[in-house]
């Protein structure tokens, strides 16, 4: 059966169209002009050409597809103006504090990672209606994410109407967010819910809560593969997910849709109901399904598809798989153009588009090598991941080795755990009893998939290396036409030469890529200096920083994520961490503490704010590490290097939390200096640059990414050589800000940030001699005092790094100062899992925290496993510090 595709050229040129003029609104009326005047050029050329028919057909296409583009074009002129109002625009590049209305389109919950610098936040999406400024009431339609405190979304459900105060961050006109809203207060509901939401939002609650007593990844994974809510998904459920392509199973796909369709179609036929009824069910029940998982793009996508086939079924004219998908694209394209640049909605498409059109001549392929029916259970997840790899390496530049074999284990599985837990979740109303057996049984093929990602992703090369950015998609695009020519031209006898020369050429890469991967990791560990002391871990938008001396390893904080943090720590094939320092519980600091739980010596912390920070305390403790509550004048060895921390002050009741009171600690020995600010904001660094002991370093960790928020004064004093910048390529912060890399090139400190250079190693020269220093980097990026505007540079596939040599800046300057006696040594004894206890000599009294019913000794204030009643945070077991 040959493929009818001229309707998908005609979605393909709405959607460039509609991806290209989002970013240029004020264009987009005069470029549907152009398009519809274009179309009718092109309607009078055909006319006048209608004699040869093949000319006259593809101008008949180019007409249709100037005239659908033209109307994404035009959708685009009139829905942009209500999105970002020019005044409202202006209001927000002042990120002044507004009054806002916001209609809640997603449950809020927990916020991963640390994008407004606070320690709880939760997010949720929602369409702001009004804002009001100065007395001016600013009516518009614009998509916004909103971040509030962490109890302050407890109530909100999806279609209640709030009001809150809050700072209005406009973000780029192609993004599908139009603008960020942090709110410093909790939302008030001024508009409950619609009868038709809150009848789904119950659903949601009883289910989710019933999800959540069932154990495991299982457990979490449930919610949303059953109905969308994937609130209770854990960061390291949901990056194992993704990394064994079984994203598609972390929240409700479009098959779902499908499925609920052809079982309704299937029951009307056998009621031998009329087309008309079954239609109507059919219908309803699709709409149903759709409020109740949350219209997400995949959702959006197979609904529509599932309408368009309905209506064509029911008209008595069966449609094909590829027009209506094409339909479904351009329908929804012109409903929302800003959805041409949404990841979720292409990798839905790519992959239908994959199944449609290559999985049966695939099958085919494959069956001449293989029984058919293995061919075609491996034809269909190949086919969708050769359609989808090429958007997923925009995402993430590696190749999922195993992703198929992962599809083929987790897919059998998915219907069973979505219908058992759709059963579940309507049952739950009426009969919680059977409901909840239900959900026990659809527990089994979720806990399922879930143990598929975890196995997949603990294999050995599970995900190789590519090239990324727009060099990686257009290689890996390249690949997939040569393999397209192979499936689809094999029996062609006019295009043997062509079959044979695009088999020669995957044959070739393919040699190329795997002497790559074998040869790439020797050559970069060869270029690894093996004397490294300083190496910043590339996690992202967040701080991992470890130190060195011989086999000991001290790590300052564990960034966002543990996905990543465990990846830098096995590829220096650390085992464990001697000295762990968190600096504060902001999660782009302390969120990939699990990938450390457990492997951790003994960890010095900064003081506990929250019930969240103290659960993150006593999972270090329950782990087994020594957990040291931090102040200034702390110090210790840690092999041939001492450390000393500097900051927070003892006794002082002013900045003893969050960004001002992150400990700070400096290292000394085997040839480098080196300081670690955390995320000390201005004030913050003056109180630290006037407490003394500040002199020359070799090494600062830049303070918060490279904030704005910095003391000129402080890194003068310190007159680094390197200042290394922990920052997220892409953020949509600014950082490193313009100000903080003027006040590095004022000072003669020259810029080594994660962002450009990925994984960056510091080590001492000539045998640590004190007369240099060696750097190394990940990827290829200057070195340099930090110029104010630097590309992203793209990733390649096998890491080739840079190692250069930096002669040291004053080398006489001030060291830090040390006190005498009383070092930590960081030796474990054999057979031992702790350090010693640090043989300090005794010290007055004057900090001291006592617990009800305990009698003090003087030794330094610890977490460790008392009685829960001793204080209110993590308890101190006892109690007296200088």
């Amino acid at each position: 059966m040959s493929l009818d595709l001229r309707l998908a050229v005609v979605a393909t040129a709405c959607w460039l169209a509609c991806g290209i003029l989002i970013a240029l609104p004020g264009a987009a009326m005069w470029a549907a002009i152009g398009m519809w005047g274009g179309a009718v050029v092109v309607v009078a050329a055909g006319l006048a050409l209608r004699s040869r028919r093949s000319l006259a057909r593809s101008l008949a296409l180019l007409c249709v597809c100037l005239a659908v583009s033209g109307v994404g074009a035009a959708a685009i002129a009139v829905v942009a103006p209500t999105r970002h109002p020019l005044a409202l625009a202006q209001v927000a590049r002042g990120a002044r504090t507004v009054t806002a209305e916001i209609a809640v389109q997603s449950a809020p919950h927990a916020s991963h990672g640390d994008s407004l610098g606070a320690t709880q936040r939760e997010q949720f999406t929602g369409t702001m209606r009004r804002v009001e400024y100065a007395g001016t009431l600013y009516r518009l339609s614009a998509p916004v994410l909103v971040f509030v405190p962490a109890t302050g979304g407890a109530a909100l459900q999806i279609g209640d109407v709030v009001e809150v105060r809050a700072t209005v961050v406009a973000l780029a006109d192609e993004e599908e967010t139009a603008f960020l809203v942090m709110a410093p207060e909790t939302p008030t509901v001024s508009q409950a819910a619609p009868a038709w939401l809150a009848w789904a939002n119950g659903l949601r609650e009883r289910f989710s809560e019933a999800t959540a007593r069932l154990p495991g990844d299982g457990g979490d994974l449930l919610a949303g593969l059953a109905i969308g809510d994937v609130r209770q998904v854990s960061p390291v459920l949901d990056a194992n997910m993704k990394a064994s392509s079984l994203s598609h199973l972390t929240a409700v796909s479009g098959s779902n849709c499908a499925m609920i369709i052809g079982i309704v179609m299937l029951g009307g036929a056998a009621l031998g109901l009329r087309r008309g009824v079954w239609v109507t069910l059919a219908l309803v029940s699709l709409a149903g399904f759709v409020i109740l998982v949350t219209p997400g793009p995949s959702v959006l996508r197979a609904a529509v598809m599932a309408v368009i086939v309905v209506a064509s079924a029911a008209a008595g004219r069966p449609g094909r798989g590829v027009p209506a998908l094409a339909a479904a694209v351009i329908a929804l394209l012109v409903a929302d153009p800003w959805m041409s640049r949404n990841y979720g909605f292409a990798l839905s498409v790519l992959a239908t588009a994959g199944l449609l059109v290559f999985a049966r001549p695939l099958a085919g392929t494959l069956a001449r090598l293989l029984p058919r029916t293995l061919a075609t259970v491996i034809a269909v997840p190949l086919a969708a991941q050769l359609f989808c790899q090429p958007v997923l390496i925009m995402l993430n530049a590696t190749i999922p080795l195993y992703g198929v074999a992962a599809n083929m284990l987790a897919e059998p599985a998915a219907p069973l755990g979505t219908g058992f837990g759709l059963i579940a979740c309507l049952l739950m109303p009426v009969l919680p009893g059977v409901a909840f057996a239900f959900a026990q049984v659809a527990w089994v093929p979720s806990a399922w998939i879930a143990a598929v990602a975890r196995v997949t992703v603990s294999l050995p090369a599970s995900n190789l290396p590519w090239l990324g950015g727009a060099a990686g998609v257009l290689v890996l695009t390249a690949l997939t036409v040569l393999v397209l020519i192979v499936v689809f031209a094999r029996n062609h006898p006019r295009a043997r030469t062509l079959v044979t020369a695009s088999t020669v050429m995957l044959l070739a890469f393919s040699g190329v890529y795997a002497g790559t991967l074998v040869g790439a990791p020797i050559g970069q560990a060869r270029s690894i200096p093996s004397d490294w002391q300083i190496a910043a871990c590339d996690i992202g938008q967040g701080d991992a920083v470890l130190v060195r001396s011989g086999t000991l390893h001290a790590l300052v904080d564990v960034g966002p994520d543990p996905v990543p943090l465990a990846a830098c720590l096995k590829t220096l094939g650390i085992a464990r961490i001697d000295l762990l320092v968190l600096t504060h519980y902001d999660m782009d600091h302390v969120g990939g503490l699990q990938a450390v739980i457990g492997h951790v010596g003994t960890a010095l912390v900064g003081r506990p704010e929250t019930a969240k920070d103290e659960r993150k305390v006593r999972a270090l403790v329950d782990g087994g590490a020594h957990v040291v509550g931090a102040v200034r004048g702390d110090h210790g060895t840690l092999g041939a290097l001492t450390w000393r921390v500097l900051w927070p002050r003892a006794g002082s009741r002013l900045m003893q939390t969050g960004n001002e009171g992150s400990v700070t600690v400096a290292f000394e020995g085997a040839g480098i200096r080196s300081i670690f600010l955390g995320d000390l904001d201005e004030r913050a660094q003056e109180a630290l640059l006037a407490a003394g002991g500040i002199g020359h370093v070799d090494v600062v960790k830049v303070a918060h990414h490279g904030s704005a928020d910095q003391s000129e004064r402080l890194y003068a004093a310190l007159r680094a050589t390197l200042g290394v910048i922990s920052v997220g390529a892409d953020n949509t912060y600014g950082h490193p800000t313009p100000r903080l890399l003027g006040i590095l090139r004022t000072v003669g400190t020259r810029a080594l940030r994660t962002d450009l250079s990925g994984m960056v190693m510091i080590a001492p020269a000539s045998g640590g001699s004190g007369e240099a220093l060696t750097v190394w980097t990940q990827r290829s990026a200057s070195i340099s005092p930090a110029p104010s505007v630097s590309p992203t540079p793209s990733a390649s596939p096998s890491a080739v790094a840079d190692s250069v040599t930096i002669a040291r800046i004053g080398l006489s300057g001030d060291g830090l100062s040390r006190d005498e006696g009383g070092a930590w040594q960081h030796e474990r004894a054999a057979g031992r899992g702790r350090p010693p206890t640090p043989r300090a000599k005794a010290r007055s009294p004057s900090r001291s925290h006592s617990c009800h019913g305990m009698r003090c000794v003087p030794h330094r204030s610890c977490w460790s496993p008392a009685p829960s009643r001793c204080s209110p945070i993590v308890p101190f077991a006892c109690c007296a510090t200088a």
